[in-house]
């Protein structure tokens, strides 16, 4: 299966919606701070005005780091999805890469919140064999704009895949040139039964 927003073999990233995605959750956070620090503190404290330039001065300091990190964090960003295996990495101070071979991957999961539904995003979680048992899954590509395309494209890797890994390390095979190993193993049954039978 070939796709026009996620060919093979290419650097793909996340949508510039991303950093607004972000950066809104800074707002949020920033308007708790307010109603339920500063609010409090100027409406009851002797010290007041202290305070209040103390927490104002220190929710808009971090703030405006964070609201920097979420630009070098989405430029950090990359995926690549090649013949056997997907590729990504990210990270602005630690930085993460990682391999996982499409044979490995057993669940698929597309979420979008609100917000992220009116940016026209969504998650796409990436489980594998090895994290099944886990809540957090193995990748997580974010903010993609055609995540339903890219996870039926990642179903079809999966299924051409020529061995499943069951998460202990051993591969399974499901076919050997087209021909399902099931019935392969029948032929070769029905040929030693009757090699023996004619003894």
């Amino acid at each position: 299966m070939q796709s026009q927003h996620f060919p093979l073999n290419t650097l793909f990233k996340p949508s510039p919606s991303m950093k607004t995605w972000l950066r809104s959750g800074i707002v949020v956070i920033i308007g708790f701070i307010l109603l339920f620090v500063y609010l409090p503190v100027a409406l009851f404290s002797d010290m007041a005005a202290v305070f209040s330039f103390a927490i104002i001065g220190g929710t808009f300091f971090l703030a405006a780091i964070f609201w920097y990190w979420v630009g070098l964090y989405y430029e950090s960003m990359w995926y690549e999805l090649r013949e056997d295996e997907i590729t990504w990495k990210r990270g602005v101070w630690f930085r993460t890469t990682g391999i996982v071979p499409y044979n490995r991957i057993t669940n698929l999961d597309v979420r979008q919140g609100p917000f992220m539904r009116y940016l026209g995003i969504s998650n796409l979680a990436i489980q594998t064999a090895g994290y099944s048992g886990q809540a957090v899954p193995e990748i997580r590509i974010e903010a993609i704009v055609h995540a339903e395309e890219l996870r039926e494209l990642l179903r079809s890797m999966v299924r051409g895949s020529p061995a499943r890994d069951d998460g202990t390390g051993n591969r399974t095979v499901s076919s050997i040139n087209g021909t399902p190993v099931d019935q392969q193993i029948l032929g070769e049954l029905k040929s030693i039964r009757s090699l023996l039978e004619k003894r």
